[in-house]
């Protein structure tokens, strides 16, 4: 069969954003996709950037978002730029009539922006994915399909990451063009540590946090009891609602093995969930069920979160699949920034009250 006939078929994939996450994970993926997925257009607002990453995969570049937007050879369009822009970007995709929108989390910033976000994808009939790559791993699906009734009998959920920093899995993986600059922040300012803490939920719990809500059915009603930073990058957040108690906690830190896990338990099940550091492309997740004497494993499956996303949204444009309903989106974003927003009252009444004991102590 001739390479026109092939690309022919395959769908054209318009990626906004050449950072890190596009050249060290995206575009792996698709490799691995080649029978149902092209890279056609790479936009990028650095243009030497953009012109690098597309010769790669042999792709158009540009650095205007409207050009990729009106590429006819772009059915699919990923939105791998900062964070501000998402919601724009993901509005301008579905006003363009592309096949599905890829958006990386988060996809809004605040309920507003997702209430618009929901109401244009309903009108343009353009469907919409979130970079949650986990809710598409193999092994949390396996989970899904085995867990039973474990989401309504769980009492206890936890999150558990352990990584070191991404730019040492990111130089494994490829040679990354640019990456911002790092700098030593001021643990003594609250305002920094706020702004810590909220990147953490946003950038990294994030990628959890759907599962939590899977358990959690009174997800809107919960509670943050602790919140601490921990140097140089992480988090330990003690959350509860009226039936269950979640844990979340995170380190970034380059001495410690890698682990990522998600566990839930019941007063006679337990549930629990590797995931493998995203920037190895070091396949799925494997899932154990410890139910009183008996142990059940699943997984390792034969690709990873990221690959599976790339096949939802290819299922999805081809009208094989149900796109996720908008409210399950919002419903997960919600949840993010309630907690993002929980934890930082918190972190600034626990500051308000040492000042109020300092100032006690002069007095």
């Amino acid at each position: 069969m001739s390479s026109h006939t092939d690309a022919a078929r395959t769908l054209g994939v318009g990626i906004l954003g050449a950072g890190p996450v596009t050249q060290a994970i995206h575009l792996p993926s698709l490799a691995r996709l080649g029978d149902l997925l092209t890279v056609r257009h790479i936009m990028d607002v650095d243009p030497a950037v953009a012109e690098s990453v597309a010769a790669r995969v042999g792709a158009t570049h540009s650095t205007s978002i409207d050009a990729l937007l009106g590429d006819p050879a772009v059915d699919i369009v990923a939105i791998c730029s900062p964070h501000q822009f998402h919601a724009e970007q993901v509005i301008a995709a579905c006003r363009a009539g592309k096949k599905a929108v890829l958006c990386e989390k988060p996809f809004a910033w605040n309920a507003e922006e997702a209430a618009q976000i929901s109401a244009v994808s309903e009108e343009t009939g353009v469907p919409i994915i979130v970079g949650a790559m986990h809710t598409f791993d193999p092994g949390w699906l396996a989970a899904e399909a085995n867990w039973g009734d474990l989401p309504e009998t769980a009492h206890t959920i936890r999150s558990s990451i352990v990584l070191p920093p991404n730019a040492r899995f990111e130089d494994f993986a490829t040679e990354i063009i640019t990456r911002p600059a790092g700098g030593t922040p001021d643990y003594k300012d609250v305002e920094v540590i706020k702004g810590m803490l909220r990147g953490g939920i946003m950038g990294l719990a994030i990628h959890d946090l759907p599962l939590v809500r899977r358990f959690t059915p009174d997800f809107a009603e919960v509670e943050v009891l602790e919140a601490r930073h921990v140097r140089p990058f992480g988090y330990v957040i003690s959350l509860r609602t009226p039936t269950r108690t979640i844990e979340l906690r995170a380190a970034m830190n380059s001495t410690w093995k890698p682990e990522w896990s998600f566990e839930a338990f019941s007063d006679d099940e337990a549930a629990r969930i590797d995931f493998t550091p995203s920037y190895v492309q070091a396949g799925s997740a494997v899932t154990t069920f410890s139910r009183r004497d008996e142990t059940t494993v699943h997984g390792p499956f034969d690709h990873n979160g990221y690959e599976g996303e790339w096949r939802e949204l290819a299922a999805i444009a081809t009208g094989t699949k149900q796109p996720p309903s908008a409210q399950t989106l919002i419903d997960d974003l919600t949840f993010a920034l309630d907690i993002a927003e929980a934890t930082v009252a918190a972190v600034d009444a626990d500051h308000r009250a040492q000042q109020a004991v300092r100032e006690g102590a002069h007095a």
